[in-house]
């Protein structure tokens, strides 16, 4: 067997390359100065004229902005990706952070074209957009009146932008920095927050106890302080929604994801009705490990003896291969990735935890962010990331204006491609106990995916709730608030232990994004879906799926849908995804059987 040297095994020399993002001028600065320029002249042309232009004249504006957006997105892009590698320099933070405000600037003197488009007359508006100059930002245009009821006047939506910035923004990063400076300490040995949460995926029950110790006592030198700036926010966006009469804390979110409050009520309530999912398996689990019942920081377990390590470039072949039996299309946009550094994967002190895609502008490429430790779980990590740059680079065509979807389609294309990687792994695993493994990490995925993120969810609506009617939500009561929402889920099937109390406390989505965590699980059944008509339709499924893809954001998240066969309007078409979980669920208790790890009753 090929020895495989450190850097390979802890991907310690991928890293990405920024500098092409700044473009020729090479300058943060040049690219803000110019785009507030053209800003100017953009005011000085079209203020006052907004709702009256001719089909023609509006695409001549609407492609000026698109360039200055261009300039801005590059900038933001660079600033928050530097950051994001190492949240503790004060340099990065520095130039974010004026980023941030010279970009609020800008904004705020193209403001006047959302609220004089919001209120242009309808028959005007009905009859620009029927012209093909518009193809290329006719959805965005249309969907940006949904907000008219919910604006407020120039003069008022300035002061909300600029002092976001010193506000929610601000606490935001605040937040990202102490997060990314937590410390674990395990038996003398200091270690990343991210690191670990991984141990507890160790299949010796004394390391992953240590490791839910030590974690809880990372997180409470600065609980309290999280816990201020979580009721910060919860305050902030009370005022937000007051202020912009939304019905409730997550009217706001659903709008920006062009989804019904009744139908994320539908999802949400579909979940939460096969919690016995959850409770099923780790009441399965717990048998695997020889428990009686297992504890919360047993939930992650390995129920393999060892724990099979992956180096770098055994993952890249494994994913670039899963990727080609799929589409050799998709599989040599994927090898840019490798081979064109955009991909920054190693984990490195003060650099943000967990993985993103990050779309950047649509006239550069997407990059990747990974915490790489080699574990199988990396692995499926690394697929789903590259799903989502897949995604962004095939919608670069669409413009700055669709391509980018809602949160609630977000998820198609990297679950797709994570499955896709699972079905190659599972396809090449006959051993049965690696192949109970490998089953149970991917149910796992699907229950963290669609389960605990509605739970969290509930979560994160009791604390809104409590905030808006009740006042300051305590340390004590957010722990209690966190352990309703998780017992809900998981029922007699797990002993949630006093430090598991204050395990909210790390999770960025509450923080920076609210109410977004409900999108995971509607994306993850979305691409069960689709993934399942996939196995049914073969390589003739192929062409369809790739103009999804194609598509962004260009239409509906129900026009989308019927490019490849899904109705979403459908009530049952949540139903039908849960469905696809519980097979897999009575897989791996056959799987268990097989292996002679649990018998019949």
């Amino acid at each position: 067997m090929k020895a495989v040297s450190d850097s390979d095994q802890l991907a310690t020399d991928v890293a990405w390359d920024l500098e092409p993002l700044l473009g020729e001028t090479g300058s943060v600065d040049s690219l803000l100065a110019e785009a507030a320029e053209e800003a100017e002249k953009f005011s000085e042309k079209y203020r006052g004229r907004i709702a009256y232009l001719s089909a023609s004249d509006l695409a001549k504006a609407m492609h000026a902005l698109a360039q200055i957006s261009d300039g801005v997105g590059r900038v933001g892009s660079y600033v928050g990706l530097k950051f994001s590698v190492d949240t503790t320099n004060p340099e990065f933070g520095a130039q974010m952070a004026n980023a941030d405000e010279k970009s609020t600037e800008i904004s705020n003197t193209l403001l006047f074209v959302e609220l004089e488009w919001a209120a242009a007359d309808d028959a005007h508006v009905e009859e620009v957009l029927t012209q093909p100059e518009l193809d290329f930002c006719r959805h965005h245009l249309s969907a940006a009146r949904r907000y008219r009821p919910h604006l407020l006047s120039e003069p008022e939506e300035k002061i909300l932008a600029d002092k976001a910035v010193t506000g929610s923004s601000a606490w935001g990063r605040l937040f990202s920095e102490l997060t990314s400076t937590i410390e674990v300490d395990i038996s003398g040995e200091t270690i990343s927050l991210e690191e670990g949460l991984s141990r507890l995926q160790s299949p010796e029950r004394s390391v992953r106890k240590e490791a839910a110790l030590a974690v809880t006592c990372a997180l409470e030198p600065g609980l309290r302080t999280r816990a201020f700036i979580f009721n910060t926010l919860l305050a902030d966006k009370g005022s937000d929604d007051r202020l912009r009469h939304f019905d409730n804390w997550l009217a706001s979110r659903n709008l920006d994801n062009e989804a019904s409050d009744e139908s994320v009520a539908a999802l949400v309530e579909a979940v939460v009705s096969r919690y016995d999912i959850p409770q099923r398996w780790y009441t399965l689990k717990a048998k695997l490990l020889g428990l009686d019942r297992i504890s919360d920081y047993d939930r992650m377990a390995l129920v393999s003896d060892t724990e099979e390590t992956f180096s770098w470039s055994a993952a890249r072949e494994i994913v670039s291969d899963a990727y080609k039996s799929f589409s050799p299309e998709l599989s040599d946009v994927v090898e840019r990735f490798f081979n064109e550094k955009w991909i920054d994967a190693p984990q490195r002190p003060g650099k943000r935890s967990g993985a993103f895609c990050a779309y950047t502008v649509p006239d550069h490429h997407p990059y990747l962010l990974l915490n790489w430790t080699g574990r199988r779980r990396d692995v499926l990590t690394l697929a789903h990331e590259l799903g989502h740059g897949l995604h962004a680079y095939l919608a670069r065509e669409q413009g700055v204006f669709h391509q980018n979807t809602p949160l609630t389609l977000a998820e198609t294309a990297s679950v797709f491609g994570e499955t896709v990687t699972f079905g190659r792994l599972l396809s090449e695993t006959t051993e049965p106990n690696q192949r109970l493994a490998l089953l149970a990490e991917s149910l796992e995925g699907q229950i963290a995916t669609v389960f605990r993120q509605v739970a969290m969810n509930q979560f994160e609506d009791s604390a809104h709730t409590w905030r808006r009617e009740q006042g300051e939500v305590s340390v004590e009561q957010f722990g209690d608030l966190w352990v309703s929402s998780q017992s809900d889920m998981l029922g007699d099937s797990v002993e949630l232990t006093e430090g598991y109390r204050s395990w909210w406390s790390y999770i960025p989505h509450f923080i920076g994004t609210p109410g977004y965590v409900y999108a995971y699980a509607y994306g993850q059944l979305l691409a069960l879906s689709v993934y399942r008509l996939y196995e049914e339709r073969g390589t003739s499924f192929v062409d369809s799926y790739l103009e999804l893809l194609r598509q962004g954001g260009s239409k509906s998240p129900q026009e989308l849908g019927r490019i490849v066969g899904v109705d979403l309007s459908d009530p049952t078409f949540w139903d039908g995804g849960l469905s696809i979980i519980e097979e897999q669920l009575n897989a791996a208790e056959q799987a268990a059987l097989t292996a002679q790890r649990i018998t019949l009753p």
